[in-house]
């Protein structure tokens, strides 16, 4: 095989975990030209990646991008998304195709039924299963996601404490169900009683400000980076972090990558799904004693319960 097409088109987390199949095959395929295809709106998260030859793009035209991707001539593809839009274009491109299994019929039975079947496996290992028909091995080494020297935000204009050492809190995460809410954040943060740093988006930045102002009465010194950067400067800021506290969310798997010591609150999610921490120390908190969880595999806007114990009950451990 000469080229070779990857597939995944979201989200963050997601693209992120697929990175050691991208090194694997040119480590170990090194004459394999190697494309990947994404939304454009999360192209930031490969684009600086040194084992891809090119990106493309899906923005609006699916068949547009179809057009693009038959010009290229690929021998093979290696569908780690497999949804509609990644069945139309294997199917549309006519070559050989590998493609991940996302057991969501086992994912259904666990969130709606308890019925716990799926392999006790990280998904980064069954994406390289995916790719295990050309040869490829898992090398051992992880994620990557390189941060070049331009995105790397400086902390010489940060306070003083914070040159010492500070904490990175990732307060954001796409669904309600999945957040940590400000009185947990606070909580925990009083509890640690070091410099903290919040990142998140833009939506994420009112909430920051909240939460830096209370932490600022108590004491703590708090930034609240919250949309003040963008993906990368904000992942540049995990790099000098003591250890980083997250939710079940893109920034996690950033952190992994960055080999940092994490603690992930789990809500609605739970680590069975295979998307917990790779190949980097972390700890698990999460409330174990509901029957509800997980009410699903990727989140909700509110609590189906109305309860939200998942989160209002969670239990900070001792930091070690």
């Amino acid at each position: 095989m000469k080229k070779i097409l990857v597939l995944r088109f979201s989200s963050i987390g997601d693209i992120i975990l697929t990175t050691p199949v991208l090194r694997c095959i040119k480590k170990q395929l090194p004459h394999v030209e190697l494309h990947y295809c994404t939304k454009k709106a999360y192209s930031n998260c490969i684009e600086h990646n040194p084992y891809l030859d090119k990106i493309h793009v899906l923005e609006n035209d699916l068949d547009a991008l179809v057009k693009t991707l038959k010009e290229e001539k690929y021998d093979a593809v290696i569908d780690l998304h497999r949804n509609l839009r990644t069945t139309i274009i294997k199917w549309k491109l006519g070559v050989k195709h590998y493609s991940f299994d996302k057991l969501n019929f086992k994912k259904w039975l666990f969130v709606n039924l308890k019925i716990n079947l799926l392999p006790q496996i990280h998904i980064v290992d069954r994406y390289l299963k995916t790719a295990a028909a050309l040869g490829v091995k898992d090398d051992g080494q992880g994620l990557d996601f390189p941060i070049p020297k331009a995105e790397i935000v400086a902390i010489d204009n940060f306070p003083l404490a914070f040159h010492l050492g500070y904490i990175v809190f990732a307060i954001g995460a796409q669904h309600y169900t999945k957040r940590m809410t400000k009185e947990k954040i606070i909580e925990f943060a009083k509890q640690i009683n070091q410099p903290v740093i919040l990142v998140g988006g833009k939506e994420d930045y009112a909430i920051g400000q909240n939460i830096r102002d209370v932490l600022y009465n108590l004491d703590v010194p708090v930034i609240n980076a919250c949309g003040q950067y963008n993906l990368l400067q904000s992942a540049s800021l995990l790099i000098r972090a003591r250890f980083v506290v997250t939710n079940d969310t893109g920034m996690m798997h950033i952190a992994s990558a960055l080999k940092k010591k994490i603690y992930i609150a789990w809500g609605s999610t739970v680590p069975e799904f295979g998307m917990y921490p790779y190949r980097t120390d972390f700890v698990n908190i999460e409330n174990k004693n509901l029957p509800c969880r997980p009410c699903s595999k990727i989140g909700f806007s509110q609590c189906p319960k109305g309860h939200f114990k998942c989160i209002q009950e969670l239990k900070f451990p001792a930091l070690s």
